[in-house]
């Protein structure tokens, strides 16, 4: 069992995952970050310096803090949309490499040969 728990962390694809988990925590505070200091404060004056952390409903004695929600859902529509714009960059790199054809292979020395000896041919067909 400890052999194939070990075949299967070292493949390639358990540890290309676990980079990108690593990097895509990183990358959710970097955007967390830009909409709690950047886009809601400029949204926040935009709709007359609203603080969307403190808004709230308070029920009895509970208080529902809708403002974090909406802050959370501006946290995924940024992610969302910066992901989207990744893969589709990764994409048109993918199918521009998949597009352009190989080159075609360099003539044997074999073909070699035989373009010569057609060559040859054809001089003397013409001579003739």
């Amino acid at each position: 069992m400890l052999k194939e728990f070990r075949e299967f962390i070292s493949r390639g694809n358990v540890l290309d995952l676990a980079v990108a988990v690593i990097i895509g925590g990183a990358f959710g505070a970097i955007v967390t970050s830009l909409v709690n200091d950047i886009v809601m404060p400029i949204i926040g004056v935009i709709i007359g310096g609203i603080d969307f952390t403190g808004l709230g409903i308070t029920i009895g004695s509970a208080t529902i803090l809708y403002g974090n929600f909406l802050q959370a859902i501006i946290n995924f529509l940024v992610i969302a949309v910066a992901v989207f714009l990744i893969v589709k960059a990764a994409n048109s790199v993918t199918k521009k490499k998949e597009a352009a054809p190989p080159p075609p292979p360099a003539p044997t020395a074999e073909e070699k040969l035989l373009g010569e000896i057609r060559d040859l041919l054809k001089a003397q067909n013409t001579r003739a």
